[in-house]
């Protein structure tokens, strides 16, 4: 987006993305002459010192390669300098490949039967090499302090800033091109480029704030860059939270790296190793660790991670294979919305688990009960096995299909070991289960005492038992919320299966062989209204435990 060049004020470079489709811009318009010349000499260098591919396919732009690379071709591009044509003009005769301890990539080229090196790269890696800066005025003894201060103005606006360099290299007859031939260069200028934040990055790592995760920044760019980038996402407001590569790589033990990964949110100018020491740092200090990441370098950190998350789109096959998720939109907002998705999913598995376990533990208490009172069976084995199949087959099905709470962006991490029955969950199986067999029991003997026939009183109770789980279902949607906050129809599935189940049990009593074989009889409307009267007592009574919850766990 930015280019700059000694002793001239920054230039802009038009359009976006992947298509060489825009202008280069001087402050005072297209250049031309001497400033034509500085751009062509500088695009040389930008495709010559490159190893992607920009062409035209099937009527669309396609690109590959590194997204550095990528972009400076698009960029030369622009100023009408493709790769291929620079490549037959000036033959390649050897490489020095990029490596992040080195952060420069090199290429040697034939210039008018001449050797002549092509290096981009760090701004503090190049200065080195160079003793001449590219100006308007010709080339020039090299200024580093002026050179210097814009490369941090160009960081400091959020851009990652690349140097180009080239001259010529003497070799001998039989020597291998290395970096120690990189030496007496002219810098050429500086290219400044930037990915654009997504509208939605920011509130993206706000959300996971508000969840209680930690988002840190891992990258190869400059300090300033970095920085930058992280005020703007809201990760830092000052370089406190900022820690570099050489800063980890001089620490003395465990202990003292560890403190400096334990405060930072942006790491820059990290080396791929460190990033794998980033992460192990910091499960030693006993986070559960997610790591993002799309290059071949992130693949260890990836897999040394809890949790490693690839981009689909635009990462490397090594990262895909190394990682346990893949993004296929390259979304950060997509992690976001899957660790949301993530909860609701565990909220629901937890929700059915509840349900099912009181109410099996409500039909052991209240077998219990009739045990030792020395009563007859309440119910059949039929007429147990029928509740079971009336009620939990059909509405724990419905309740997996529970929304969100809305609130699951709002609640700490559970911790990874936590089991599924912790301390809310037995709680209330034990309250749910004494009141539901406790109330059914109560009702048997009362029927029995009343002079209703064995049958009959059975069917009582299981009409009360079947009720009793119909009311449960919906006591089971939250686990401390209250029923009347989630709304009637938060979950139009659970309401139909519920009607459902009461409506089979009741069609059942009406249908003939069938209710012989459930021991099963017609009731009265009042009888029924009368048993659905004793089961919303249960939902008083879980009503009042999530609120003693909630006093007692404000948080």
């Amino acid at each position: 987006r930015r280019i700059h060049f000694p002793g001239l004020e920054s230039w802009e470079v038009g359009g976006e993305g992947r298509v060489p489709e825009g202008t280069i811009h001087t402050p005072s318009g297209l250049p031309a002459g001497t400033e034509e010349r500085l751009l062509e000499r500088l695009c040389r260098a930008a495709v010559l010192a490159n190893d992607a591919f920009l062409g035209h396919r099937d009527h669309e732009w396609v690109a590959h390669g590194d997204a550095v690379d990528v972009a400076l071709l698009v960029m030369a591009h622009k100023a009408g300098v493709t790769r291929q044509e620079a490549l037959n003009a000036f033959p390649r005769l050897s490489v020095i490949p990029f490596e992040s301890d080195r952060l420069f990539a090199a290429t040697l080229n034939l210039v008018e039967g001449q050797p002549h090196a092509f290096v981009k790269g760090a701004v503090e890696r190049l200065l080195p090499m160079c003793d001449r800066m590219a100006t308007a005025e010709g080339d020039l003894p090299l200024d580093a302090t002026a050179v210097e201060q814009a490369a941090r103005t160009l960081a400091g606006e959020g851009y990652r800033v690349l140097a180009l360099a080239s001259g010529p290299v003497a070799l001998g007859p039989d020597e291998a091109f290395g970096p120690e031939h990189l030496h007496g260069l002219v810098l050429l200028g500086l290219v400044g480029m930037i990915d654009p934040l997504r509208p939605e990055a920011k509130a993206s790592i706000a959300a996971c704030r508000r969840a209680g995760i930690e988002v840190a920044m891992v990258t190869g760019d400059h300090p300033v860059t970095a920085l930058a980038i992280g005020r703007e996402l809201g990760l830092a407001e000052d370089d406190e939270a900022l820690v570099t590569g050489p800063e980890l790589k001089a620490t003395a033990g465990e202990a003292a790296f560890d403190g400096l990964v334990g405060r930072a949110r942006i790491f820059a100018r990290i080396e791929p190793r460190q990033k794998l020491d980033i992460v192990r740092s910091l499960q030693r200090q006993g986070h559960f660790v997610a790591v993002s990441g799309d290059g071949a370098n992130d693949a260890p950190a990836l897999r040394a991670a809890q949790v490693g998350v690839a981009m689909g789109r635009g990462g490397t096959e090594v990262a895909r294979e190394s990682a346990d998720l893949v993004i296929t939109d390259d979304n950060f907002a997509s992690i976001v919305a899957g660790v949301e998705e993530g909860r609701i999913a565990y909220a629901n598995v937890r929700k059915v688990i509840f349900l099912l376990v009181s109410t099996g533990a409500a039909e052991l208490v209240l077998f219990i009960l009739a045990l030792f009172t020395g009563q007859p069976l309440p119910l059949l084995a039929v007429q147990l096995l029928w509740l079971n199949l009336v009620t939990n087959g059909i509405q724990d099905v419905a309740l997996a299909f529970e929304p969100g709470e809305g609130d699951e962006l709002k609640r700490p991490p559970r911790p990874p070991g936590e089991p599924i029955f912790n301390r809310v969950m037995v709680e209330r199986v034990v309250v749910s289960a004494l009141t539901i067999g406790g109330i059914a029991f109560a009702l048997y003997q009362w029927l029995l005492a009343a002079g209703f026939n064995l049958d009959e009183a059975r069917n009582g109770t299981l009409l009360l038992m079947v009720l009793f789980e119909n009311v449960h279902a919906f006591n089971s949607r939250s686990e401390i919320r209250s029923l009347f906050g989630l709304g009637l129809m938060g979950n139009p599935v659970l309401l139909v299966g519920t009607l459902l189940a009461q409506g089979v049990h009741i069609g059942a009593m009406y249908t003939p062989g069938l209710r012989e074989v459930l021991g099963l009889q017609p009731v009265s409307l009042a009888h029924w209204l009368m048993l659905l009267g004793l089961a919303l007592v249960l939902l008083v009574v879980m009503e009042l435990q999530k609120w003693f919850w909630r006093k007692r766990h404000p948080a």
